[in-house]
């Protein structure tokens, strides 16, 4: 997977990221070594790919189904800034699959990958649903309805 643009949201390449947010490494965020704790750093990245989904699959309920092999390939210390993207790869009858990146703004290193991160659209009985999408928006039209204030 291509490198996240530092100002631009992605460069032109098919398999970069269509969305990303950043965060600065606090104190908080530190394991025993001192650089940022792989536990922080995944729940960044399963909050950022659960508001993606919502938005993608229209629905509030999505939840993550699954997520495969994350490869830790370096760290970020404090006051490191990081920026984490995301592709969809793929919609299903009652999903959306997605790959994330993630890389120190400071050193330009990448720190994971995840090649799949899978989350499910369920209906009010907790099972899946069908979202009825088969292309990615990169407009706010489909948050649920029942969430807009």
């Amino acid at each position: 997977m291509p490198t996240i643009g530092v100002d631009d949201a992605a460069n032109s390449d098919s398999d970069a990221v269509s969305f990303h947010t950043r965060k600065w490494v606090k104190p908080e965020d530190l394991n025993a070594n001192g650089t940022l704790f792989g536990g922080s750093l995944l729940r960044w990245i399963d909050e950022q790919a659960a508001i993606y989904a919502i938005i993608q699959l229209g629905n509030h309920r999505s939840v993550t189904k699954l997520i495969s092999e994350i490869n830790f390939v370096s760290s970020a210390q404090q006051g490191d800034m990081i920026e984490m993207g995301l592709k969809a790869t793929h919609f299903g009858r009652t999903s959306l699959t997605m790959r994330a990146e993630v890389r120190n703004m400071i050193t330009r290193q990448v720190i994971l990958t995840i090649e799949k991160i899978v989350f499910v659209s369920l209906g009010q009985d907790g099972k899946p649903v069908p979202h009825g999408y088969t292309d990615i928006t990169y407009h706010r039209d489909r948050l649920p309805a029942e969430k807009r204030g």
